[in-house]
């Protein structure tokens, strides 16, 4: 097959070990950085131009597409979609994924347990929202983030308020939500490939820090998950028609609770805490999807 991997740097782990797998199992592959891609619709036609040449379409595209060009990043994906390639991650899917107040009305509207959340127009009318999702301390969130970024822990009223005036400085949409203190800033990260688990970690922030992203300076340990927390996991992901997806739980007094779906998961922190090969697992599933279509 000719795959064709969407990354802005084809050197970063999770894109590079993607292209290591497909290779390995003998596939062509390319690194496209979608942002340098043109789109054209010109009487009835679909085409595509990379580096100044129209770009041939592949069998499959691997999107990774970064938090902050999701919007152009979709219209990318939904032109291989319209020649007909098939794509790991829908645009749709991309799209609903990456809203974190979307994703979460349509896991509570299949019956999924999430921490109390709330969301209004503007971050400055959000004050009287706080009790309810259970007072303080809470989590203020921005709509789209990765990595822990855009993620903030008030403790207080005035900590609150400070945040909600800077989010308004800035003209942008908050998400809050129930901070869950038993977790003890830890949660559990799910790799989910073709609606089956390949991979589960457990995260724990480093002292003084409620987040427990890898890229923060959590580390990991290899985590086995109950039947009903791979149930849910799995629920997720068909939700938000994904084929591969990185599910976040938090594990409450109430039960596992999903705080996050993510269409693009990082492979470095599974990989290395789980001992699974997840690269293997996404192009074998790849495989199997395009020869059974």
């Amino acid at each position: 097959m000719k795959i064709y991997v969407l990354t802005r740097n084809e050197n970063l782990y999770s894109s590079s070990r993607l292209m290591e797998a497909a290779r390995y199992r003998g596939h062509e592959v390319m690194a496209v950085d979608y942002m340098q891609c043109y789109l054209v619709l010109d009487s009835g036609t679909i085409k595509m131009y990379y580096d100044g040449v129209v770009l041939e379409m592949p069998d499959v595209i691997i999107p990774r597409i970064g938090a902050s060009f999701t919007d152009f990043g979709a219209k990318v994906i939904r032109h291989f979609e319209m020649n007909g390639v098939y794509t790991l991650v829908s645009a749709d899917a991309l799209e609903k994924s990456r809203d974190k107040f979307k994703c979460l009305q349509l896991l509570v509207g299949h019956g999924i347990l999430t921490p109390a959340s709330a969301f209004c127009h503007r971050s400055g009318y959000s004050k009287p929202l706080i009790e309810k999702v259970g007072g303080y301390p809470v989590i203020f969130k921005l709509l789209e983030s990765t990595q822990g970024l855009g993620v903030v822990l008030a403790e207080n009223k005035t900590t609150a308020s400070s945040i909600l005036d800077a989010f308004d400085q800035l003209d942008t949409q908050v998400l809050l939500q129930e901070y869950i203190e038993e977790s003890k800033g830890e949660d559990i990260r799910v790799i989910v490939v073709g609606g089956k688990v390949v991979a589960a970690m457990k995260r724990s922030a480093p002292e003084g820090e409620f987040r427990s992203n890898i890229h923060r300076g959590g580390v990991g340990m290899d985590f086995e998950l109950l039947a009903s927390e791979k149930e849910m996991a799995i629920k997720a992901v068909e939700v938000l028609r994904l084929d591969v997806a990185g599910v976040d739980l938090l594990l409450a007094d109430r039960g596992a609770l999903v705080i996050e779906v993510n269409s693009s998961p990082g492979m470095e922190g599974i990989e290395k805490y789980s001992k699974k090969d997840v690269a293997q697992s996404v192009i074998k599933y790849i495989e199997d999807k395009i020869a059974n279509s």
